[in-house]
């Protein structure tokens, strides 16, 4: 588990080389468009094809960044015969939500 460098302790450099592979994922307007679209599927799941109008964008420039935000492990893929959907992974989302909140914003959410 990877420690926040705002809870006081010094995070190490394979925490740090993880955490910042992650985001340099998020780091893309499109990226973050994708996550958006696929949590606000009606299924909390989406494929390719239901993304690429929304987005405005080709099938394989869709395709890649999908690839690298599951590479990230942000996204989980699921193979359907001749489709692929993508769902978030929540507990990934958690932790990097988790990394970037203060101790004690932190405190006040788990006592909520």
């Amino acid at each position: 588990m990877l420690v926040s460098p705002l809870a006081g302790e010094p995070i190490d450099r394979a925490d740090a080389e993880r955490l910042a592979g992650v985001l340099k994922a998020f780091a893309d307007p499109a990226r973050l468009r994708l996550l958006s679209l696929i949590q606000s599927a009606p299924e909390g799941e989406a494929s390719v094809s239901d993304l690429t109008a929304p987005l405005g964008l080709s099938q394989p420039t869709v395709s890649h960044h999908l690839r690298i935000l599951a590479e990230a492990g942000l996204l989980e893929r699921d193979k359907r015969g001749v489709w692929a959907y993508y769902r978030l992974v929540p507990s990934a989302i958690a932790t990097i939500a988790d990394l970037l909140t203060p101790p004690r914003k932190r405190a006040t959410k788990k006592t909520r």
